[in-house]
């Protein structure tokens, strides 16, 4: 076997190696061993030079392999052109020590660990200049009916409200016990065909429902929620359950610990009965198990990232669930979904035991069949916490005393204008003057390009996930497109601190400027996907309510948007309750699971 035989493309790519940091002076190596090896059989002199030469390839390869790893002026130059300036070559060997010592200090963070729940010193805080929002809490009056007559059908009650199904309990007209026994039925049914649900916790849902039937028969009734069946979106941690938060890497992950939200719920006598499942580390509806669906379309994914919780709802497998919103993650599969969603402000609801991706934005929030539901949920889950550092003090005072028709209620005009703008978006302005309230024409105008300071998700998701994408464990995500998660987490580690800063500077300008907007209406209507009505008000942190108004020719359900200024949500479910028992788009129900 000649030198052919072994391949001189073997040794010339052994020499190229040595452009290739750490590995070349080893290949260069193992070349030279597998020389060795082969001398013992040939007398090839081709060999001989081969040998000669080798010592040459090696002492190259490791000069190489050190200069790949410095930082060199060229390694400036090329480095310019993905943050867009240009410097001296004088100024770029100024930089060389300062840049070897952050490269130091990366590398020294990275040899400590940080949990997910460690958050950042930096506290976003949505609160305009001088805005302090109310801080005396009220007694809550619901308007609820004294009387509600319990339906023969299961499947009826499967898709009562909150605001029906606690009457029927505090009355005794159902036990807690029965009613959460429907609905585990209705997950075992129906949860692999939506692939809707993580764990199903149904020895600790029927302990607990007992537990309430017990405390009521004794006089103990601890409000609209007592004896409620729900389930939460599995990015909450729950002691005693997996909390997977939607991703391959985690699948088998336990938190020894409950999150806050949780047990404000469980003080409140609500009864968890399941983990729903979430788009892989909170985005879209693809898991690390399938693809949840939408139940009115089993062709068509829920959306997400609260994929599961909406799912739920909407197939009638739970009264209520908990969603989380950074970037639509509730409004989207609310609306694909047909269910009724709530984004709080941001800093009303705790995270603490949430999965983190973005410190200032992520927030917690109800899904439901009603507006009217999703604010006895907030009443409950909502207030200060001393172990989430950004949640602000703040009353929810709702009264059905107080009427909405005192509110003053704005459109976004241009959203409703624009070719996006359906006709059910049209129609809802229509069905609002109908009922009474009169709409103000308004534009959403901002000196700020939004896009660009969204860069500060991404950068504090890849600070979140920064482990996953040095470990090389983001190749397990089962979304590895180029907006996927595992991209945007290594592109953004290119984002400069300086930039991120910037983008939070601009930020504040964007809260002023729709703080101006918000001070002179009560209630601004939009599409729900109206211009970019969806990012700024995730930027600054503004509630949202989103609702079902319709149906498209195919079948799926659309939905509107009513928006309110900073911790008045209240005004939501007064103008959003009102829309609904005007309409009766929230009571429709998927055909193939009414039954």
């Amino acid at each position: 076997m000649g030198i052919g035989k072994i391949g001189k493309a073997g040794f010339f790519s052994s020499v190229m190696c040595v452009n290739v940091p750490e590995i070349n002076f080893f290949t260069s190596w193992m070349f030279f061993t597998q020389i060795q090896s082969y001398m013992k059989t040939t007398k090839n002199k081709s060999v001989w030079i081969l040998i000669l030469l080798m010592p040459i390839v090696l002492v190259v390869g490791f000069i190489s392999g050190r200069q790949a790893n410095e930082i060199t002026p060229a390694t400036i130059a090329a480095a310019e052109n993905l943050i867009g300036l240009e410097f001296t070559p004088a100024e770029r060997d100024s930089m060389l020590r300062n840049l070897e010592g952050h490269r130091s200090s990366f590398q020294k963070m990275r040899e400590l660990t940080l949990d997910n729940s460690t958050s950042p010193a930096l506290y976003f805080n949505p609160l305009p200049h001088g805005f302090v929002p109310d801080q005396i809490q009220k007694e809550l009056d619901w308007g609820l009916s004294e009387n509600v007559v319990l339906p023969e059908n299961e499947n009826d009650l499967a898709f009562m409200p909150i605001h029906e199904l606690a009457v029927l309990i505090k009355n005794k007209q159902i036990s807690s016990e029965s009613l959460t026994k429907i609905f585990i039925d209705r997950i075992k049914s129906y949860s692999d065909t939506l692939e809707c649900l993580i764990t199903l916790m149904e020895d600790e849902a029927l302990g607990k429902a007992r537990e309430m039937d017990e405390e009521l028969a004794k006089g103990n009734y601890r409000g609209p929620l007592h004896g409620i069946p729900y389930g939460v979106k599995d990015l909450l941690a729950v002691k005693g359950t997996k909390t997977t938060w939607g991703a391959m890497p985690f699948k088998d992950q336990e938190i020894d610990y409950t999150a806050t939200v949780v047990e404000k719920l469980e003080d409140a006598g609500a009864v968890l009965i399941g983990k729903f499942t979430l788009g892989a580390l909170a985005m879209g509806d693809v898991w690390y198990g399938g693809v949840t669906k939408n139940p009115w379309n089993l062709e068509q994914g829920s959306s997400g990232s609260s994929a599961g919780s909406a799912s739920a709802v909407s197939a009638g497998l739970v009264p209520f669930a908990i969603g989380t919103e950074t970037l639509g993650s509730i409004v989207s599969p609310s609306t694909r979904n047909g269910v009724t969603g709530l984004r709080p402000t941001f800093g009303r609801v705790s995270r603490d035991g949430a999965m983190a991706l973005s410190w200032s934005m992520d927030k917690i929030g109800p899904i439901s069949r009603s507006a009217l539901d999703n604010g006895i949920v907030l009443s409950v889950i909502n207030g200060f916490d001393t172990k989430d550092k950004s949640t602000i003090p703040a009353a929810f005072n709702y009264s059905a005393e107080k009427s909405w028709k005192s509110l003053k209620v704005a459109y976004f005009k241009d959203f409703f204008d624009s070719e996006r703008a359906t006709e059910l978006d049209k129609r809802v302005l229509e069905e609002l003057k109908a009922m009474g309230v009169e709409l103000h024409p308004v534009k959403l105008e901002t000196s700020v390009d939004i896009g660009s300071i969204l860069i500060s998700l991404y950068v504090e998701g890849a600070a979140a996930f920064d482990e996953l994408t040095r470990d090389n464990s983001d190749d397990l995500l089962v979304a590895q497109h180029r907006g996927a998660w595992p991209n945007l987490f290594r592109s953004s580690r290119f984002i400069p601190a300086v930039e991120y800063i910037q983008a939070n500077r601009y930020r504040n300008i964007l809260i002023e400027e729709m703080h101006a907007i918000f001070s002179e209406y009560d209630v601004i209507v939009t599409p729900s996907y109206g211009g970019n009505q969806l990012q700024v008000t995730n930027l600054t942190g503004h509630p949202a309510l989103c609702m079902p108004n319709g149906f498209l020719e195919n079948g799926s359900p659309v939905s509107i948007t009513f928006l309110a200024n900073l911790f008045e949500e209240e005004k939501l479910v007064m103008l959003g309750r009102a829309y609904q028992e005007f309409t009766d788009w929230q009571k429709k129900r998927p055909p193939l699971f009414d039954q």
